[in-house]
Formats: C-alpha cells, structure tokens, sequence
C-alpha cells in the first residue's frame, strides 16, 4: 500500500540518539489535535527477500541467491541451520558473496529487537490483526513463523480471534509447508499467484509456473478456511478472453477471498526503464468489468476497490488500513502509522536488510519519523476510506483524524456535484463513478487543492 507522509531516509524528525522513552516522550507532548479515542491498531512484519524481483515490483524486496532457480528451499536452509547467516552470527547473507543461507535466526532476533523497543508506543493497546508480507514470507520455514508468532504473542496482547496472515508464492511451494504454517498459528494465506497462464507468468518474470499455482492454490484450500488469491490484470499482451480464462481458473476454487490489482508501471523499476506493451486502457476498464461481473456471479462482494470476498472472510487487516486505524511496522522497510491524543505519527524502519538487522539488534531501527500536518490528515483519510464500498462514517472521519466533518464540507459538496460520492448526515460512499474514478475522487481532497477552493 501507497504511503503518504513518510520522508526520505535522513530526513523528517527521527533522532538517532533517542531511547523509545524519549521518543515518547516527544510523541506525547501537547498538540494542535485532540483525538477522543485511539484507533484499532494492528502489527505488520516485513519479511524482505524474494527469489527474484519482478520488473514490475516497487516494494522493499531483495533478491535471495542461496535458493534453486526453481524456489526449494532445503532443510539447511531453515530455522538452526548450519551455513553462514542462519544461526545470528553472520551479515545479511544475501547477494553480498560469501555466505548465501537465509539469515532466518539473525533476522528474527532483530525483529524481536524492534519489538521490544516499540513497545513504549503501544503500551495498552490490544492487536486485533497481523499481517506478515513481503518479500516473500513463504521463503522462511514454519519454524522460523512459530517462533515468529510466539514472540509476538509473548510481548503484545492479541485479542483472541486475531487475525494472522501470511504472504506466500507458489514458487516457495513445498507439499505440507502450508499446513505448517496453520500449525504455527497463522489463519490466513494470501497466495502471490497472479496470473494461470505460464506467458504472462514469464512477462512479470515470476518465478513459478501455472502447475505451481494450481498446486499452491489446491495445497492452501485443504488447510486453511480463509485463504487469498492474488491476481493481476491489463498485463502485457493479456486479451478479455485471457483474463476470462485465468478467472475461470481461480473461481473454480471457490475462493473466500480474490484481490485483483492493475498492473501499473511505477518509477524505479525494471518496467519503468523498459517499459511493456499493456493493453489500452479502455481494454483495462473492460477488464475490470469483467472481474467485477464474474465475483458478482460467484456470490463475492467488491467491497474494497481490488478486493472481492465473502462477507466473513474479508480481510480484517486491509479493513484496518482503509479506514484509518493504526499500525505498527516492524521489519526492513516498514512503515508505522501510530496516534497518539495530539497527534499522528509515521515512522519508517531501514531499508537494507542488513542496516535494519544491525540498528535494530542495536535498539533502534527507525530510520525516520513525522507527525503528520494537519493540513494533511483529510487527504490522508481519504486515500484510505474512499476505497471501500461502504465509504465511512462522519464520525469515524472526526474519530481518527481529530478534525470536525465541516474541515471536508467544501470538497463533498465539489464530489457530490461530481457525481463520485453519496451522502447522508451520517456516511458517504463513493458511487460506482467514484469508484472507477477513485485517483480523481480522492485527488480533491489534496492539501493543495483544498487550499485553492479557500
């Protein structure tokens, strides 16, 4: 997920020398907002290597070469193993010579690490979902996730049916691993697969092929009852009847979650330099359509812009997101979005794997933090809630955000003029016009545009 308000490593108001107490400290001092309650708050853990980058991707993900070019991962390769890296004691091991195991044992001693220094910043607060991504988490055992899951438990209160998910791709397959993760304690796999079709998969340079995915996808539904395909569309050369033909496939499994996702180029990669043929962008609109037409037919409701589920498998943790609720990141890379009672603040951890592994272990892994302006916190919203079906409430707006309904009052009336939003004293949802043109909806809500309509 886009963040907003996050800067660039060295800058913002990250204080290297800072403990968590003083950090807090600064967190806690008197401000310009005065939230009634705190948000939800959910736990997201970065696991940041893959077997290869996708041309495609623009996440913290970083290529692991001590695997098979066909994603085994041996029994050396786990929780205790004997090579360079794995037991705590070497770099990052990955990509830099020498050793090449994955440093599962050093990377989770530094994710522990950075949880105990979090821990001032949530003190009290109950956790009602965690999402482990990547990357790619499936390249980590399930040891190496039960002892993950159990040190989370050990330092924060779950509530009892919280919500655990893992990303997995099917190029990390391996028969039962995915019935050992449910043993470790997840209860959700969200499953990388993307496409059916062996060309497309090679277009997006994925690692796995269709029998892969099928297998993957047959292996996630005999363990788990909630459980996530992920498809992408408009991808290079793809026709409606390819699309078609890849949703057939995935339907067919009767999944209790799909999210689907346009392929967009974005700066900074593979693509962006040599960029693809895709298809026009009215053959992407028809596109979604068609995704939208065919869920609706397997009795799944759109209820975020990608995501198509059964009411009692949407994704608690993604719900969190759009409509604002807190986070705390942990992991290379992660961000955090916390509120205290006069502010909101964003953090984000280092980047390099072996950087994060090093400043964590050494007690402090944020890389930088910023409390979010004032000015900002209607757009921030905004990004987040007008992606769900059902829109949000007033007073959720006024809840997380600190600021009245009438802050907004000027921008609804130019969406709903527009024609993107409904509304009534209480709610507002985007309309179906909204929702395919979610990036202009939301685009009225930017502090500068705002400003202009002053």
């Amino acid at each position: 997920m886009a963040e907003t308000g996050i800067v660039a490593e060295g800058e913002g108001h990250a204080r290297r020398d800072e403990s968590p107490a003083e950090r807090l400290a600064r967190y806690a001092r008197p401000g310009t907002l005065a939230l009634a309650a705190l948000p939800p708050l959910a736990l997201y853990i970065h696991l940041p290597w893959c077997l290869k980058k996708c041309p495609y991707c623009d996440f913290n993900s970083h290529e692991w070469r001590g695997a098979s070019q066909h994603g085994g991962v041996s029994a050396g390769d786990g929780l205790g193993g004997s090579r360079g890296g794995v037991n705590g004691s070497g770099g990052s091991g990955v990509g830099a010579g020498g050793d090449t195991a994955l440093p599962e044992a050093r990377y989770l001693d530094a994710l522990r690490s950075d949880l105990e220094a979090s821990l001032p910043f949530v003190w009290g607060r109950r956790v009602h979902s965690v999402f482990i991504g990547g990357g790619t988490p499936s390249l980590f055992s399930p040891a190496a996730i039960e002892r993950l899951i159990g040190d989370v438990r050990a330092r924060l209160a779950l509530e009892p049916a919280c919500e655990i998910t893992l990303e997995a791709n099917p190029g990390t397959f391996e028969r039962d691993r995915f019935r050992g993760y449910r043993a470790a304690g997840v209860t959700r796999l969200s499953i990388g697969v993307q496409s059916f079709d062996d060309a497309k998969l090679r277009a997006l340079g994925r690692v796995h092929d269709a029998a892969q995915a099928i297998a993957a996808v047959e292996e996630a539904r005999a363990a788990f009852e909630t459980w996530n395909i992920d498809l992408m569309y408009a991808l290079p050369g793809q026709t409606l009847a390819d699309l078609d033909a890849d949703l057939a496939t995935a339907l067919a499994f009767e999944p209790p979650h799909l999210s689907a996702y346009h392929l967009t180029i974005e700066a900074n990669t593979v693509f962006a330099k040599h960029p693809p043929e895709l298809p026009h962008e009215d053959l992407a609109f028809e596109m979604l359509d068609r995704i939208t037409q065919r869920t609706a037919d397997a009795t799944m409701d759109r209820y975020e812009v990608s995501a198509y589920a059964r009411v009692e498998h949407r994704c608690l943790h993604n719900l969190n997101y759009w409509q604002f609720g807190d986070y705390l990141g942990i992991g290379a890379g992660a961000h955090s979005k916390l509120s205290f009672a006069h502010r909101v603040v964003r953090q984000t951890r280092f980047r390099e794997p072996a950087r994060y592994m090093a400043a964590a272990l050494a007690g402090s892994a944020i890389a930088q933090d910023v409390e979010v302006a004032r000015g900002e916190l209607a757009f921030e919203f905004m990004l987040n809630a007008l992606r769900l079906r059902a829109g949000f409430e007033l007073a959720r707006f006024t809840e997380r955000t600190g600021l009245p309904p009438g802050a907004i009052e000027r921008e609804l009336d130019a969406a709903e003029q527009k024609g993107l939003i409904e509304r009534d004293l209480h709610r507002v949802r985007p309309t179906q016009l909204g929702f395919d043109f979610l990036n202009d909806l939301q685009a009225l809500f930017l502090p500068d545009a705002r400003v202009g309509r002053r």
